[in-house]
């Protein structure tokens, strides 16, 4: 069986880091759409109005694959690739600056802030780190091999080549890859530690907080103090699987929900909000491999630190 061809290169340039979106206009035996327009405002015209799709028509907004803008009054041809690129809605900057800890030919290694978004999803855009990054160094093509919660500051392993990509990502999905993060949350001294925490974590989709429930364990992090002060403890936290939420799932399970978590142990109302003064205590501190690309080992360390335990 033959695969689809791959489809042609981007017309246009990325605008604030973020890519053009492609759409192929599908197929049309009854003929519904006579020309370039009519599919459009089908398309679209619910989404963003059809004052809108016309406005962009006429400013040369979509564009084919010859670069050339793509008139309204254009026969309609099933299979041909159009580019636009979207309006992004306004977004509350994020106002702390994205750290690069190693840059090379294959690699960059950044360190992510809080409350910044990994890739381009949702409500979050022009605000996420491949967005800034991929602007700030110039870098058109550069894709994490990771991701990293939102919420979560340190480090994310971003590949500079397209085609390095799955060699990376390979790495994490096979858990050749040693992370340990930092984390700051309540001190219990009645708490055996270290210990290894293990169990089922399911996450459903359109449902905030993860939860643990019965079954074989799908799940597992190792837990250790580093240190206390008064009522807080200061922790290494070492996940050797990486289900979403994994280390906050169970660090509330052991009943050491992390400070500033907006999710654990209850829901805020408006958990998405941000509140730049009462960033989640949880920070990804090192990332530890065998670069796959040059065979070097590799040792990565986050210049972060956790607010709640300032150096003394």
């Amino acid at each position: 069986m033959r695969g689809r061809a791959k489809p042609p290169a981007a017309p246009l340039p990325q605008r604030a880091g973020v890519d053009p979106v492609r759409v192929r206009l599908p197929a049309d035996p009854a003929g519904t759409w006579p020309t370039v327009r009519d599919h459009l405002l089908d398309r679209f015209a619910g989404a963003i109005g059809s004052g809108r799709v016309d406005a962009m028509l006429a400013e040369g907004g979509f564009v084919g694959a010859d670069g050339c803008a793509v008139r309204a009054e254009e026969p309609y041809t099933a299979g041909r690739h159009l580019w636009f690129h979207r309006d992004f809605a306004p977004e509350r900057p994020v106002p702390f600056p994205v750290g690069v800890v190693h840059r090379d030919d294959h690699l960059v290694i950044a360190d992510k802030p809080h409350f910044l978004a990994t890739t381009p999803r949702g409500r979050h855009i022009t605000e996420t780190l491949v967005a800034r990054l991929r602007d700030t160094l110039g870098l058109p093509g550069l894709q994490p091999a990771h991701r990293l919660d939102r919420l979560t500051a340190g480090l994310v392993l971003c590949v500079v080549r397209a085609g390095d990509r799955g060699a990376y990502q390979t790495l994490f999905r096979d858990r050749l890859v040693r992370k340990e993060y930092e984390a700051v949350a309540p001190y219990d001294p009645g708490l055996v530690r270290p210990r290894t925490v293990r169990s089922r974590i399911v996450k459903e989709r359109g449902v905030i907080a993860a939860r643990e429930k019965p079954g074989p364990a799908n799940s597992e992090s190792r837990i250790e103090l580093l240190e206390h002060r008064g009522a807080l403890g200061r922790y290494r936290l070492l996940p050797a699987t990486g289900r979403t939420h994994q280390l906050r799932v169970h660090m509330n399970a052991l009943g050491l929900p992390l400070v500033n978590d907006p999710v654990y142990p209850v829901v805020e109302p408006d958990p998405e909000r941000e509140d730049f003064g009462r960033p989640l205590q949880l920070l990804a501190r090192v990332l530890e491999f065998t670069d796959p690309v040059t065979g070097e080992p590799r040792r990565f360390e986050s210049g972060l630190r956790l607010s709640a335990w300032p150096d003394r």
